[in-house]
């Protein structure tokens, strides 16, 4: 910095910018931080700043602005002090639910061909279980059992415990995975 660096200026200002920063916001914590926003915006664009004009009317143009431009923001704001409205716009990425599919999918090809067909005729299809006893020509008891095992056995592969919850993203997946059925294929 020179001798005639503009720089050396600021904090000459500092505190008429703090009176009129509280006099705009009327709270002493949002005005210091108008300020120090000022300042970072007067240090950063100082070249645009014409040496031998007022600094201070530069200065307190930036903090006008900066004031009108946060109440702008914050008209555009909505309050979500509890987190209602965040929770509706919060979306699970996408390669999450392709990388659990991939997971689910191989654990289902591990599965014996009995109990893949019964898990898939009841859990993906959606199939009564008198309908899918009837398909593969056993008793009804005996695709309960199998379609019971075959998602043990699917959790066990993909190392889910009985009380962890699973963050599908398919509504036919969580259908094979658990015992009740989603209506919406």
């Amino acid at each position: 910095m020179s001798a005639g660096d503009p720089r050396d200026e600021l904090v000459e200002h500092l505190p008429a910018m703090r009176a009129f920063a509280i006099s705009l916001t009327r709270n002493g914590s949002v005005a210091d931080d108008m300020v120090q926003d000022t300042l970072v915006k007067a240090w950063t664009n100082i070249e645009k700043f014409e040496v031998g004009t007022n600094m201070r009317a530069w200065l307190f143009t930036i903090l006008r602005n900066t004031y009108y431009s946060s109440r702008r923001k914050t008209n555009r704001e909505v309050a979500d002090v509890d987190g209602v409205f965040t929770d509706n716009l919060a979306e699970k990425p996408a390669h999450d639910g392709h990388l659990q599919m991939q997971d689910f999918r191989r654990a289902l090809a591990k599965l014996k061909d009995e109990q893949r067909e019964a898990l898939l005729l009841i859990g993906a299809s959606g199939f009564s279980y008198e309908e899918a006893a009837e398909m593969c020509g056993v008793a009804v008891g005996t695709i309960k059992s199998r379609t019971n095992r075959a998602r043990a056995q699917l959790a066990e592969l993909m190392g889910l415990s009985e009380d962890e919850a699973m963050e599908m993203t398919d509504d036919a997946t969580m259908s094979v995975i658990s015992a009740s059925k989603v209506s919406s294929f």
